[in-house]
């Protein structure tokens, strides 16, 4: 049975806090402005990671966004391995996050039934 933390997961998390630095102060294309990296899902393998990210801006933005990261790709990827202590480091492929736009819409939702219920009483 896989323990609660497992080492994919460590890995990750090591992966998205040295990510999280190399996107703010390495990648210089224009397109990648204020990026956060939300999670990384780390295959079993540790052959594929899951960038997720999360922008400000709508659709159009989001995409040069990921465009521009992609694009970035093999150059993170190689910073990566020079501070990973791993065997290969793992193919980068970034998605956009749409968590946080849910919760947000999820809690407009409430706040207007709530208020709606008050207004009803």
């Amino acid at each position: 049975m896989a323990q609660e933390f497992s080492r994919a997961r460590r890995v990750g998390e090591q992966i998205q806090q040295i990510l999280a630095q190399l996107i703010q102060r390495e990648v210089k294309d224009p397109r990648v402005g204020m990026v956060t990296v939300t999670d990384v899902k780390v295959s079993k393998d540790f052959d594929h990671a899951k960038v997720y990210i999360s922008v400000l801006g709508d659709a159009e933005k989001i995409a040069s966004t990921l465009k521009g990261l992609d694009h970035a790709a093999g150059f993170l990827r190689t910073e990566l391995s020079h501070q990973l202590k791993l065997r290969s480091t793992p193919k980068l492929v970034f998605q956009y996050d749409a968590s946080l736009e849910e919760g947000n819409r999820l809690s407009s939702l409430i706040d207007s039934a709530v208020a709606a219920d008050k207004k009803a009483n």
